[in-house]
């Protein structure tokens, strides 16, 4: 398997990707929306044969609290072609995006997601428990901290991009 930053040429296969391992359009246009408003910060693909089979997408989430906005990044989405699940590459996907996300200066990274899978990587909803957004308070809203301790005294409102508002479960 191999990870790489999306190619200009990835797109179209990512869509599929996505779509396939969501089983629907939301998350798919969202990654097409995210790239095309120049959100994305981090994008990777990872290959099988020559075969896109995963995608990690992390974008810019500014914390907003009323005096300062600290920089933070979101995940989303986390996709794995469904034959492929279970294998492994959605951790090397997410544990390569961090690593890239920390080598790039980022100290914050802010999922929805299943929690049993993130908090092997260190997300929390504790951490999260400060940031203000529409999915306070689920255990399934979780950060993560890149520099131990960037999260302290870190309070306010998550303002995730604009494209993040047509998805269905927003």
């Amino acid at each position: 398997m191999l990870i790489h930053t999306e190619a200009p040429t990835d797109p179209k296969a990512i869509r599929g990707v996505i779509r396939l391992a969501f089983g629907r359009d939301d998350e798919a246009l969202l990654a097409d929306a995210l790239r095309d408003g120049g959100y994305v910060r981090i994008s990777l693909v990872a290959e099988v044969d020559r075969l896109i089979v995963g995608h990690i997408l992390f974008t810019d989430l500014p914390i907003v609290s009323e005096t300062v906005t600290f920089p933070a990044l979101a995940l989303a989405p986390m996709a794995v072609l469904p034959e492929y699940q279970r294998q492994g590459i959605g951790s090397k996907l997410l544990r390569h995006g961090l690593d890239l996300c920390r080598e790039q200066g980022h100290r914050i990274v802010v999922v929805l997601g299943h929690p049993n899978f993130y908090r092997r990587f260190g997300f929390s909803s504790e951490l999260a428990r400060q940031l203000d957004s529409p999915f306070s308070g689920r255990a399934s809203f979780m950060a993560k901290e890149l520099v131990e301790g960037s999260l302290s005294g870190v309070s306010g409102r998550v303002q995730y991009p604009p494209p993040f508002g047509s998805l269905s479960w927003v």
